[in-house]
């Protein structure tokens, strides 16, 4: 960014295009068992929604994209997630269903001191073999507070104002 002097003489601050600059955060959760993860939260303006990628580990430190699980969350969505990651509810419950397939999102705060303080969950279950696919990864409260603000942030681009 940097600041410039239009022609009025008022003080601007120039803003990188949003294509310039990734709009998604993602939490890489690979492991040595080889049963980690990485769920990706992507901004999309144009269909006023947040898709959720979620991949399973495929290897060290790769991830089979191939194979992904997606759910686009909506406003009342992102806000069920906020409510839990600010303290308010103990477990934010999503699910989604349509004709192909249905998709559940589950973050649930674990008071164990000996565990990750949160578990993230996306599982999809296809319709036609009923096959599932899910991906799991504990979040840090450092993890839960970036994605707390990136969910904050996303809500006034997808409201418009």
């Amino acid at each position: 960014m940097t600041n410039t002097l239009s022609e009025t003489s008022t003080p601007t601050i120039e803003r990188y295009p949003a294509t310039e600059r990734p709009s998604d955060y993602a939490i890489y959760k690979p492991n040595s068992r080889g049963n980690g993860g990485v769920i990706r939260f992507g901004l999309n303006r144009a269909k006023a929604s947040l898709f959720v990628d979620a991949a399973a580990q495929s290897g060290e430190k790769q991830f089979d994209w191939e194979n992904k699980v997606t759910m686009k969350w909506a406003l009342s969505d992102i806000g069920t997630v906020l409510a839990t990651l600010q303290g308010r509810t103990l477990q934010a419950k999503l699910f989604h269903q349509s004709e192909k397939a249905n998709s559940a999102c589950e973050l649930t705060y674990q008071e164990d001191p000996d565990r990750a303080p949160y578990l993230l969950s996306i599982s999809r279950q296809m319709s036609e073999d009923k096959s599932l696919r899910k991906v799991m990864i504990p979040l840090s409260h450092g993890e839960a507070a970036m994605l707390e603000a990136a969910l904050r942030a996303a809500v006034p681009h997808l409201l418009g104002w």
